[in-house]
């Protein structure tokens, strides 16, 4: 015995038609009939079938005359047919009307003839044109079922919605009163496998007259199988006839509902009772059905244009919006209701670094942490998307109702930057038509038994609660997520162009102050010497000048001092940032003594007492060092002066891979509020206005520090303030 999975089923090469149709294949090469319906002797004059088979049509002309004076073949030669393209006729044979349909498929040309079904209950309006004024998705599906109801008339008709895991759902219906409703009803993916669908999608009309009858066996002159796709007549297979007989119909009929190329649905019609649709009227019901499918895309078309235009309106009020904060972070912060609200999420996260802000329900801290740890393991797409995310992981990474379903957008992996959206649990249950689950069952098929799933006994409602899932992020979730991305991706750039245009503006300035500043430090240090010294000769002669001009003249000198110490300092700080650097690993020990004895004569205050402990060695250039040293322990003797008992503490300590020196006094302080100016070029603190200076002295100490690969910080209070200085630690040269 075979097993059979449903959806291997070879169901489009049956080996028989149904009752209701004649079959006559002819090899397109040799013109012979290669096989033929064990019935086409019930309407052509004929002995034995079989006697037909390597014969051609045209050596009978006593019997397929009728054929043979078709409009089909009188117009073009039927060989030459395009492949599956269909013709229709209608021809007597013995006195009795039938459909005569002419198609070409693979190396024959198929024969098929219908007997005509009148339809005296058949009528047609011009509901139709209706299809293209309906603004309601619903509506058009019911317009249609109203309009094939007078055409088909049958027990029970329905529009089936496939879903995008292959099962469906019947989503409008119409019936008499006769066959119990299935509107609403799910059904699972087995139930029409994809070979199924496969075939839907190339024969678009499917007609079972009566599952009850025997199916006609095709007799052949070759053992190949016959493909029976394009075959109106083709036989169902057992388990389809089982399924329906199960349903409790005796007659089946659907059509394809086809959007965008893809199989969306079916319209499906059952009959309690036995009753064939003539073939007319079946290709009517098909021209109906691509009416309102048309009509449906066009809806479609219609809300997802609005949709659009509504979205590029939110999309251009976020650029604009964008552009106005400095940071990503700050930008998507200050829009995230909106963000959350573009996919139609209960919450957001947005990561940036070690940054963290959330809108709408979302899970902790915590959680969160997990989750994006989560995401950079498992994940290689910048964006993930699933709905079923506290079913698959709920568990792992301890997550509530909240985390239901979630996208996750990585903006920048090597920055962190992620923003993740969540949509609660979606509470829910599936009514099914009977219970999903498959079974077992054993068929006859040509005389071997099978063992496959078989179609469940009962549509008798079946409920299943879904758990852990949120509601289903649909299409236009999708491309919202995908519309933020580009935006963000085109703000950025924009951004980053901004920014380098800045810099390069910047970078031609600081270029041009530099040069302005070295050529004022140097071009008028000659004319402020000539000054000073001219003032200090008219000083020596004016013996017997009044105490008033002498002080004038005090005065004058002091300025020229002044502007010649700030254009030094100017001179210093240019040279910071510019001078060739050499690193090398210097002993700071005697500099820093000569500085502080310098310093001590420089502001005149004998009683400072400087205490230098140990001081190791440090990688730094020879004159910058100095310079860092001269001006932080300058401003320690300076700011302490004025204290009754001045005192500065000067040591250096070995710290993992750095030296750190600390330079301590116990002078005036920095106030908390000057924190954030305090190696700003020209900065003077409040309480500093009665020492003299020009603020120039730790901007330069910065910009070393930085060019020497360490670093200047400090700490104040109102006791003194201590600076700290890093650097690096010379490498012992391996022996």
């Amino acid at each position: 015995m075979n097993f059979v999975e449903c959806h291997d089923e070879p169901i489009h090469i049956p080996g028989r038609i149904q009752s209701f149709g004649y079959l006559i294949g002819i090899d397109t090469t040799s013109h012979a009939i290669d096989f033929l319906s064990e019935n086409i002797s019930d309407i052509f004059d004929l002995e034995k079938s079989e006697d037909l088979l390597g014969k051609k049509i045209a050596d009978y002309p006593h019997i397929f005359q009728p054929v043979l004076d078709s409009d089909i073949f009188e117009r073009v030669d039927f060989l030459s047919r395009r492949e599956n393209e269909t013709y229709f006729d209608k021809i007597y044979i013995s006195g009795k009307q039938y459909h005569f349909s002419v198609f070409r498929s693979n190396n024959h040309i198929f024969l098929e003839f219908e007997e005509v079904v009148s339809n005296l209950r058949k009528h047609i309006t011009n509901k139709y044109d209706n299809f293209y004024i309906i603004d309601n998705e619903q509506e058009i599906w019911d317009q249609l079922l109203g309009t094939l109801w007078s055409i088909i008339n049958y027990d029970r008709i329905m529009v089936y919605k496939f879903m995008s895991d292959g099962s469906g759902k019947v989503i409008a219906e119409k019936t008499n009163g006769k066959a119990e409703s299935y509107l609403g009803l799910h059904y699972p993916e087995h139930d029409i496998p994809r070979q199924a669908r496969e075939l839907y999608k190339k024969k678009r009309k499917r007609i079972f007259s009566n599952v009850h009858s025997e199916p006609v066996r095709l007799l052949s002159r070759t053992q190949q199988d016959i493909d029976l796709t394009f075959t109106a007549s083709r036989a169902m297979s057992p388990i389809h006839g089982q399924y329906v007989k199960n349903s409790g119909a005796s007659s089946s009929f659907s059509i394809s509902i086809i959007i965008d190329d893809e199989l969306w649905g079916l319209v499906t019609c059952q009959n309690i009772e036995a009753k064939h649709i003539d073939l007319e009227d079946r290709v009517q019901a098909g021209i109906f059905t691509v009416l309102a499918s048309n009509a449906y895309s066009s809806f479609k078309a219609k809300k997802e244009l609005e949709y659009r235009v509504n979205l590029n309106e939110k999309l251009n009020h976020l650029r604009s919006d964008f552009l106005e904060h400095e940071t990503l972070f700050e930008s998507l912060d200050a829009n995230k209701s909106q963000l959350r609200m573009m996919p139609e999420a209960d919450g957001i996260a947005i990561v940036s670094d070690n940054k963290t802000t959330t809108d709408g329900n979302v899970p902790n801290a915590a959680v969160l942490q997990k989750i994006v740890s989560w995401a950079y393991e498992n994940t290689r797409n910048n964006i993930f998307i699933s709905n079923s995310f506290l079913k698959d992981y709920g568990k792992e990474l301890g997550l509530n109702n909240d985390a239901s379903g979630i996208i996750i957008y990585f903006v920048e992996r090597s920055k962190n930057e992620i923003l993740i959206w969540f949509r609660k649990e979606f509470d829910e249950h599936i009514n099914w038509a009977g219970n999903p689950e498959k079974e077992m069952g054993t068929f006859s098929q040509n005389g071997e038994d099978k063992q496959i799933f078989s179609p469940r006994t009962s549509f008798k409602i079946f409920s299943e609660e879904i758990k852990g899932n949120s509601k289903r992020w649909s299409k236009r979730d999708e491309i919202a997520v995908h519309s933020i991305r580009d935006v963000i991706l085109e703000t950025s750039h924009k951004q980053y162009i901004t920014i380098k245009k800045l810099n390069e503006q910047l970078k031609k300035v600081n270029e041009e102050l530099d040069s302005f500043s070295y050529t004022i430090s140097h071009d008028l240090g000659t004319p402020l010497t000539v000054m000073k010294l001219n003032a200090q000769m008219l000083l020596r002669s004016m013996t017997e000048a009044s105490e008033k001009n002498r002080s004038k003249l005090n005065s004058i000198i002091d300025e020229i001092d002044n502007m010649a110490d700030l254009m030094n300092n100017v001179l210093q700080l240019s040279r910071a940032k510019h001078s060739e650097i050499q690193l090398e690993p210097i002993e700071p020990d005697l500099t820093i003594r000569k500085i502080t004895e310098n310093a001590k004569m420089t502001y005149d205050t004998p009683k400072s007492i400087v205490v230098i402990k140990k001081c190791p060695e440090v990688l730094a250039d020879q004159t910058m060092l100095h310079q860092v040293f001269l001006n932080v322990i300058n401003n320690a003797v300076k700011y302490s002066s004025d204290q009754d008992h001045p005192v500065v503490e000067i040591e250096g300590s070995e710290e993992g891979d750095k030296i750190i020196y600390r330079i301590k006094d116990n002078g005036i302080g920095i106030p908390a509020e000057n924190k954030h100016k305090m190696f700003k070029i020209f900065n003077r603190m409040d309480n500093a206005k009665k020492f003299k200076g020009n603020g120039i002295g730790l901007s330069i100490v910065h910009r070393i520090m930085k060019r020497i690969g360490g670093n200047v910080d400090y700490i104040s209070d109102e006791d003194g303030t201590c600076f700290i200085l890093t650097f690096q630690k010379p490498q012992l040269e391996k022996v």
